[in-house]
């Protein structure tokens, strides 16, 4: 079968994707050149696909590649499809959310090992990710910013922030919530030129959305 997935291929890490499932959710793997360990961001579904996605990294790093960690963005059962069958094949670590780790247990038997809370930093050998903490679409979801020395910031937003707004939310206060998170935690700290990787669809950037920032407020829930 072809590779299906798309790449950046920055100079420290590279970045794959693959959608997956008839939501066309995204899962993404982080891999570092240097020493070949890798982040696996939410196990949606389609488990041949993650396969692929995994043989074709092979050829990312100089050294072997391992997965490292998988990270959950957040709880809904279409970010955690796969989540059990991977675990159960490979027995790697994982981490979500704090707020988020009951409901993903409860719906995979996957307790997360990682707790995540706001601006921790999960580090893995070549790579860090920050941890952002962004309430309203679920109460632990997390974004994840990788920074690197040069060039621009890459965010893994899950389903907090897509091209065109903010995710869904279900009240008028979670939709003040998401708003507030967005606002203090990724447009107030990161530039125009960061790379934002939805949970669904397409990439943008922070500068391409910015300016609908009032807009979205004014359209609201």
């Amino acid at each position: 079968m072809p590779d299906e997935t798309s790449l950046y291929d920055l100079p420290w890490v590279t970045i794959r994707r693959v959608s997956v499932t008839d939501m066309d959710n995204n899962v993404y793997l982080v891999t570092s050149k240097d020493s070949g360990a890798q982040v696996l961001i939410d196990a949606a579904g389609g488990i041949r696909k993650i396969h692929r996605m995994l043989e074709a990294s092979a050829h990312d790093a100089s050294e072997r590649t391992r997965l490292s960690l998988i990270i959950t963005t957040h709880s809904h059962h279409d970010h955690i499809r796969a989540l059990r069958e991977l675990v159960d094949e490979t027995g790697i670590r994982t981490a979500a959310g704090a707020a988020d780790a009951s409901a993903i247990a409860g719906q995979t038997g996957i307790k997360p090992d990682v707790l995540l809370k706001n601006r921790d930093i999960v580090a893995v050998e070549g790579f860090d990710l920050t941890v952002i903490h962004l309430r309203g679409h679920t109460p632990g979801s997390v974004a994840l910013a990788y920074t690197p020395v040069d060039g621009p910031v890459h965010l893994f937003t899950g389903d907090s922030l897509f091209p065109g707004g903010p995710g869904r939310v279900t009240s008028p206060a979670d939709f003040a919530r998401i708003m507030e998170d967005l606002e203090a935690r990724v447009f107030d700290v990161y530039g125009d030129d960061t790379v934002v990787h939805p949970g669904h669809g397409l990439p943008t950037t922070l500068g391409v959305e910015r300016p609908q920032i009032s807009e979205w407020r004014a359209r609201g829930w």
